[in-house]
């Protein structure tokens, strides 16, 4: 029997530490995905999928949060569903020991309650780039004062393509010059 912590942050600037820290006790096995959005189903993250395959009955999979397991309600009942029809104890923090039933019951509001916040964070992104769309084109400016939808160019385009004709230059020497990534310049002049 396995005592088995599994992480899930959307963003690689996020840490999975916090998660790690909140969970008590030694485990003998973690699994994490990071950078992975809770949209992703959770046998399309890789973490998961070694954990899935790791898991055997008698063990006990600890998570943070029900979200971490993803936002998708029907996907989280799923995944919860497969690892009790193995014989694995799910232990979400601060709920304690799901089980069949009830426990379910209270995996699937919860669930839900994942969904509708990842539905909601959609829309505040999608309000948010159309207000932003919609000053830049009646100010010039978004609604947060920048000139453009979203990153700002590093350097002039023009100039960069321009400048590595003119001298013959590989990319490197080109990036080197303007003080860009090489990757910016190859998507610069790739276009």
């Amino acid at each position: 029997m396995s005592r088995i912590a599994y992480y899930r942050v959307s963003t690689s600037d996020q840490s999975i530490e916090a998660q790690r820290n909140a969970l008590e006790g030694e485990f003998d096995r973690e699994f994490s995905d990071e950078g992975v959005s809770g949209a992703t189903l959770a046998h399309d993250r890789p973490g998961f999928s070694a954990l899935m395959s790791y898991v055997r009955e008698g063990d006990s999979v600890h998570i943070y949060s029900i979200d971490r397991l993803g936002r998708d309600a029907l996907d989280v009942q799923s995944v919860i569903r497969a690892l009790l029809h193995k014989g694995v104890t799910v232990d979400v923090r601060g709920l304690g020991p799901i089980g069949k039933g009830v426990g379910e019951l209270i995996v699937a509001v919860l669930a839900q309650i994942a969904d509708m916040e990842r539905q909601r964070i959609k829309e505040r992104c999608d309000a948010g780039r159309a207000a932003a769309r919609a000053s830049l084109s009646a100010t010039g400016r978004t609604h947060r004062g920048k000139v453009s939808l979203g990153r700002p160019m590093a350097g002039d385009r023009r100039e960069v393509i321009e400048w590595r004709k003119q001298n013959g230059a590989s990319i490197a020497v080109t990036a080197a010059q303007f003080g860009l990534s090489v990757a910016t310049v190859k998507r610069y002049c790739a276009t």
